[in-house]
């Protein structure tokens, strides 16, 4: 994209130099998230139309003779891209018109505050897509290398955004390609196998999915109580690798367990303080040490498993590429380090993680259906298939899964990615079911039944939940992101293992006294929603009545305010966490003490007005629905759903009758947490990592402005005339100048506007045209226009690698039409004209930056932006570590 200056998101791959990616590389040197042709430089070569050698004619300008065959695919489409996004259309809600900074002043922001300007002329991550080469034109006859179209494509760069048109065009042409040729038996069986190919891999995913969610429960739970104890082999025992619940099966109270020995029994501590103290210690270092091996796995080995991964996953699926955030690393990394920050008894969960586990092994099925694979708009179909998954194994909840992520995740959810993702979301559950991980028949442990109903009279206290979910998520967001940013700028940042181990070992030292904090998440969740008619064996002291209650109410109360400090430090840890589950445990302990200070309340007053609907000798209350509408208050609280939160608690209850006292708590909850912002927690992480993110949602501000008055400007563009040009010239332009692309206009005086190439392309190309069989000089003339005098042996054409159509608007049009041609149709740059003339430019990350700061209400104009953000880290997406001393001219297979 023009205009971005160097940028933050992270390191590139390691084999973004030539060698790596297109030279005598091997497949073991390539990630699994990185897709290369290796034969690529020979099928580009020999489709040269210069190269004599091939036993092609010579290349004209004129468009060939019609061939009498069916079908074919444009030249252009036979290279790996994306598509159109598509989005739901209402009017934003305007803003009135306010200073704004504008898209020279971000470039200008990001070139000062970053010194790795990208001088380099490695192509970075971009890579060519493979497929068959196909020649098409509307009338049937074969379309020339040089007529109009987008152009040929060389791939994204690690950090870019996608085309969306150019790769739902791509796969409608390869589809028509697909079923012309569809002829006799065998085409008829190619189109069913081409058809079957996404439900292959969803029923894949959804399979793998349930297994690797399967194996984390199960490690978790062993892991976490080795905290406490271990089961003893031998006579009345069980096996080592049992946890507490398999060792103790068919005790109803673990005193009767025989089995299971804690470490002071092992030790042979006696007196209850050495007990105590033993406990104590050995709980605090297995916490640390399991805290501390899920950073160093992360750290050494894959950094994007930190996190829940659902703001990067959003990013993703609305048109961002981010290499190796779904590779098999990562796949493995997460996986393994959250059992390991699940068992060491942080504030954290695993439901978001797994939303990221279900993409990665999407990702890697993908890779056996090239069809899927080398289309970035189709991947990221089976990528919110995968997320629908993975809220479904984490909740046993599939239809909450696919509502999950249409309302959450989603930016692009036709009707048939529903279809896919109520599929692969069922499919998981199902193998979740059958593995049975926690032998009771529950897809997750604090899956609950209630037999009991509600009154009237409880809508207040329900009403009363959803006030508290709202104010705790409003105060968690705004605490975490004021931690978040002291963490960036304090020492730790250096050093984020040894603030793991800080943080493992205070959690662990506050846990411990309290028997609801020192208990694993899913557990306390469970025995908060239980009904104490149906708990046999009373660990926490939940059911108490009488006066013993408000010690249980104090304790509640206590790992409430506890459990909220902590996972407001815990989530942003360089570890794999989650934060759904910690919101639902801090919504359930003020719930139960809400519902518990209810039924004291009642028994107490018996005969009082508002309890006359009670029927005696039956409970009135039942504390335990009271944990399940706070939990799901405090879920929406943080992360602003709604829909998909109503479903999961009722698919996690069963309970129909209690759907209405949710969907209030969480209505009332989304109105107080909107009162502090309208930004959840994964869009304020969004925010915060300043990814490039356009929401399309209906309410989002736009300010009331012309785009003339945000577009950078033709001044301050640096474009490409139609000739004049060298080898040598543009290598020149491109050391000097970093931006992702750049306008082509037919001279310096007019400006009229012929199209936009890209930076990867054009670097490409230009590798091209200097390594063999061509091997041009530098001092070769290079055009981008139709030169009928000049010699194509002895010059360089790049209409081919040039966009000679891209979106463009009049430079009157407003900022809401252009937001709305970007946000729905997936654009990555918007140019704009007077009357043929180029008058600027916006890319995706213009509008971004432009819209990021009206929101926060700190548009300034230029100057001031630049003196607010030059202190602080880039943001920008050109951010390369490509090394700057590489020759262009240097042969392509030596680099």
């Amino acid at each position: 994209m023009t205009g971005r200056a160097p940028g933050p998101y992270g390191e590139q791959s390691s084999s973004s130099s030539l060698l790596a990616r297109y030279g005598h590389a091997t497949a073991e040197d390539f990630d699994g998230d990185d897709h290369v042709d290796l034969s690529l430089d020979n099928t580009l070569l020999d489709d040269d139309p210069l190269d004599e050698g091939n036993g092609k004619a010579p290349n004209t300008f004129k468009r060939k003779p019609k061939l009498p065959s069916g079908l074919a695919l444009p030249k252009f489409l036979s290279q790996n891209s994306n598509s159109n996004q598509s989005s739901r259309s209402a009017s934003p809600r305007t803003l009135p018109s306010l200073p704004l900074p504008t898209a020279r002043s971000r470039r200008l922001r990001d070139a000062n505050s970053n010194n790795n300007s990208d001088i380099s002329l490695s192509i970075g991550n971009g890579h060519m897509g493979e497929g068959t080469s196909y020649n098409d034109s509307k009338d049937g006859s074969t379309l020339d290398w040089y007529t109009e179209g987008p152009g040929r494509r060389v791939g994204y760069d690690d950090l870019t955004a996608i085309d969306w048109i150019f790769e739902y065009t791509k796969e409608r042409q390869r589809l028509r390609y697909l079923y012309s040729h569809a002829t006799g038996l065998v085409g008829y069986a190619a189109q069913i196998l081409d058809a079957s190919q996404i439900w292959i891999i969803l029923i894949a995913t959804g399979v793998f999915s349930g297994v690797l969610a399967a194996g984390i429960d199960v490690a978790s739970d062993w892991l976490a109580d080795l905290k406490t104890g271990f089961c003893r082999s031998g006579e009345g025992g069980g096996q080592f690798y049992l946890n507490k619940g398999f060792c103790c099966w068919g005790h109803e109270e673990l005193a009767q367990c025989q089995g299971w020995t804690s470490w002071s029994s092992a030790m042979h501590v006696q007196s209850s303080a050495g007990q105590f103290i033993i406990g104590y210690i050995f709980y605090i270092l297995y916490s640390v040490f399991f805290a501390f091996c899920a950073s160093i796995l992360v750290k050494h080995f894959a950094t994007y498993a930190k996190h829940s991964g659902i703001p990067e996953i959003k990013t993703v699926l609305g048109g961002f590429v981010i290499r190796r955030f779904m590779g098999f690393w990562t796949l493995i990394v997460k996986s393994l380090g959250l059992c390991l920050a699940v068992a060491s008894g942080l504030w954290l969960g695993k439901e978001g993680p797994l939303v990221h586990v279900a993409c990665c092994c999407a990702n890697l099925l993908m890779h056996l259906s090239p069809s899927l694979n080398d289309n970035e708009a189709r991947k990221r179909e089976v990528w919110s298939a995968a997320a629908a998954a993975g809220i479904s194994v984490a909740f046993g909840s599939p239809i909450g899964g696919v509502l999950f992520s249409l309302e959450q995740l989603s930016y692009y959810f036709p009707d048939k990615t529903m279809w896919q993702s109520f599929v692969c979301a069922m499919v998981a559950a199902v193998t979740l079911q059958a593995f049975n991980p926690f032998r009771t028949g529950k897809l997750v442990l604090y899956q609950v039944t209630y037999s009991s109903g509600w009154h009237g009279f409880e809508i207040v206290p329900f009403a009363v939940l959803g006030i508290i979910g709202g104010l705790y998520g409003g105060v968690f967001i705004k605490l975490n992101m004021k931690i978040a940013k002291w963490r960036k700028t304090s020492p730790w940042a250096s050093t984020p293992v040894y603030e793991v181990l800080v943080i493992a070992a205070v959690t662990a030292v506050v846990n411990f006294p309290n028997k609801f904090m020192r208990a694993q998440s899913s557990e306390l969740v469970y025995m908060l929603f239980a009904e104490c008619a149906n708990v046999t064996d009373d660990q926490f002291g939940i059911c108490k009545t009488g006066a013993a209650s408000a010690g249980v109410i104090i304790l509640l109360l206590e790992a409430a305010v506890a459990g909220c400090l902590l996972a407001s430090v815990t989530f942003g840890l360089q570890i794999p966490a989650g934060i759904i589950l910690p919101s639902m445990a801090i919504g359930a302990l003020c719930g139960r003490a809400v519902g518990i200070v209810v039924e004291v309340w009642q028994g107490n007053h018996p005969n009082a007005l508002i309890f006359a609907t009670c029927e005696p000798d039956i409970p009135c209350i039942t504390p335990g629905t009271y944990a399940i509408i706070g939990a799901a208050a405090a879920l929406a609280g943080v992360t602003r759903m709604t829909v998909s939160i109503v479903v999961i608690m009722f698919e996690l209850t069963g309970a129909l009758t209690y759907v209405l006292p949710i969907m209030i708590a969480v209505m009332i909850s989304k109105w107080v947490g909107d009162a502090f912002g309208k930004r959840g927690i994964y869009e304020t992480w969004i925010h915060f990592k300043e990814y490039p993110f356009l929401d399309n949602r209906d309410d989002s501000p736009v300010p009331d402005v012309p785009v003339s008055q945000i577009m950078t400007q033709i001044e301050d563009l640096s474009v490409l005339t139609a000739t004049g040009h060298t080898i040598q010239s543009v290598h020149d332009m491109l050391v000097t100048q970093p931006y992702r692309g750049f306008p082509v206009v037919s001279d310096s005086t007019r400006n009229i506007h012929l199209g936009y190439i890209s930076r990867t392309e054009l670097i490409y190309a230009l590798q091209l045209a200097a390594a063999a069989p061509r091997k041009l000089p530098p001092s070769t003339e290079v055009f981008f226009s139709h030169q009928p005098d000049a010699n194509p042996h002895n010059t360089l054409d790049l209409r081919p690698w040039m966009d000679q159509t891209p979106i463009t608007l009049n430079c009157k049009s407003s900022l809401q039409l252009t937001l709305s041609m970007f946000s729905k149709l997936g654009l990555r740059y918007v140019l704009f004209c007077d009357r043929g003339s180029l008058q600027g430019l916006l890319t995706k990350k213009d509008i971004w930056y432009v819209l990021d700061r009206a929101e926060d209400g700190s548009g300034k104009m230029g100057g001031g932006v630049l003196r607010e953000e030059q202190g602080g880290e880039s943001r920008g997406l050109l951010n390369r570590d490509d090394s700057e001393g590489e020759s262009l001219f240097s042969p392509i297979g030596e680099r």
